[in-house]
């Protein structure tokens, strides 16, 4: 798939050392968004409030970037968010809302990560094609679960985001 090839191209140069666990992560938010990770709207605001007063210092990023084909799911940088002094609760209510506006499509997820062998073959991932295929059979076989970055991602890139439909998100920002 052209997208996904595109997609995993620019976070590959973004972020080289992503493992095949946050190729992944990053698949199944395009595919299911953040649907795993809403709470009730209390718990949505606590936790974005929790992981702001503690995400600390991290790489330069863009306030938004677009994961899924159509464009609508993006992962909101918080760091960027919070630097550009947008509202906190405008984003919490868009993490909310947003299975409703892009509902999880778990076929897609698997059609995405169906590709990814030949994506290996192709060198567009810097794995070996037998492990790709390995790594994403036994990921089917549990049936596509929510997963959290590596270590070696967590450790090198610090990733502090929420995933939200753009289109909740105030006009001014849906053009950065």
């Amino acid at each position: 798939m052209k997208f996904i090839g595109q997609l995993l191209g620019k976070h590959l140069a973004r972020y080289p050392s992503m493992q095949l666990l946050d190729i992944y992560k990053l698949l199944h938010q395009a595919a299911l968004g953040n649907s795993h990770a809403v709470g009730s709207p209390g718990e949505v605001a606590r936790r974005l409030e929790e992981e702001i007063a503690c995400m600390g210092e991290g790489p330069s990023e863009p306030l938004w970037e677009p994961i899924s084909p159509d464009g609508r799911l993006v992962r909101v940088h918080l760091r960027s968010y919070v630097a550009d002094k947008h509202d906190l609760q405008a984003l919490a209510d868009a993490h909310m809302r947003s299975p409703e506006t892009c509902p999880p499509a778990p076929e897609r997820l698997a059609r995405f990560c169906g590709c990814l062998g030949d994506l290996a073959s192709e060198g567009i991932l810097p794995f070996n094609r037998d492990d790709v295929i390995t790594c994403f059979d036994e990921i089917a076989e549990q049936g596509f679960p929510a997963v959290g970055h590596t270590k070696t991602y967590r450790e090198n890139y610090k990733p502090a985001y929420r995933v939200v439909d753009i289109e909740l998100l105030p006009p001014s920002m849906r053009s950065t």
